[in-house]
């Protein structure tokens, strides 16, 4: 499939056009950014991790019902996408309370919630990705009723497989943040999940002994977070030390290249 001109850039990816007017590109970048990008760095090798990562789950997701964008993986960096249009609220869904959510309630970190909570953002990077109400959504028209519904019932399903899988392979989901299209199908709006699904978007912990396997490595200094994304590929069964190794490695000498010339 042949790359077209670049439609959008975010903090963590690029997307770009293709021959199809209903697919797109989606480019993996090495970008790291936290506090609402105040905090940024280049991080070698993520983008090939998270590309892999979020295709085996997106894929396994697909494979008990969960619409998504996800096509096929091109590359190391690369999927071929659904071009949808992005319903403009973050899912954040939360089964430990951590990070924001503790400092705003005064709850203790780590205390594990008796049901998965809910909570929406406005996806506008300018405000903060402010934390919003289920009535805001409807006040202003960002998403209609049926559509939240709909996607309320499509999280509670992605959490409950989610938790499996990850408990599976010794690890604790906490939170993660989900995403979610229109697509036009059979003359019909449909709402399917969107974005990636990655230690970029989820806390991980170990399940023994809770260390940080995310972006929170990143957030909060706590080393580098390569060794732990690459943990969690290895331990889904997608990524071999060796072949990681090759990947990142092959990311260093495009990079050393490309000063070179």
């Amino acid at each position: 499939m042949k790359k077209g001109k670049k439609i959008y850039e975010g903090k963590a990816k690029i997307i770009y056009a293709t021959q199809d007017k209903d697919l797109v590109i989606q480019y993996f970048k090495d970008d790291a950014t936290a506090f609402n990008n105040q905090k940024k760095s280049t991080i070698e090798g993520k983008g090939v991790l998270n590309n892999r990562i979020s295709e085996h789950i997106l894929s396994n997701l697909s494979q008990i019902g969960i619409k998504n964008h996800l096509v096929k993986r091109l590359n190391m960096r690369e999927q071929v996408i659904k071009l949808v249009e992005i319903i403009p609220i973050e899912f954040i869904v939360r089964n430990v309370a951590t990070g924001s959510l503790t400092k705003r309630l005064g709850i203790e970190d780590g205390t594990v919630l008796k049901e998965p909570l809910i909570e929406y953002c406005l996806k506008d990077d300018k405000l903060g990705d402010p934390l919003i109400a289920e009535d805001h959504i409807y006040a202003f028209d960002w998403a209609k009723r049926r559509e939240i519904e709909t996607i309320k019932k499509m999280i509670f399903r992605i959490n409950d497989f989610m938790i499996g899988m990850f408990r599976g392979i010794g690890i604790k989901l906490i939170d993660f943040k989900l995403e979610f299209g229109r697509i036009k199908s059979n003359g019909k709006s449909d709402v399917i999940l969107a974005d990636e699904i990655s230690p970029d978007t989820c806390r991980l912990w170990d399940s023994i002994t809770d260390k940080k396997l995310d972006k929170d490595r990143f957030r909060k200094d706590l080393g580098d977070l390569i060794p732990a994304y690459t943990e969690v590929a290895k331990r889904l069964g997608i990524l071999h030390e060796q072949s990681n190794v090759s990947a990142v490695n092959v990311t260093k000498l495009s990079s050393i290249k490309k000063k070179s010339k």
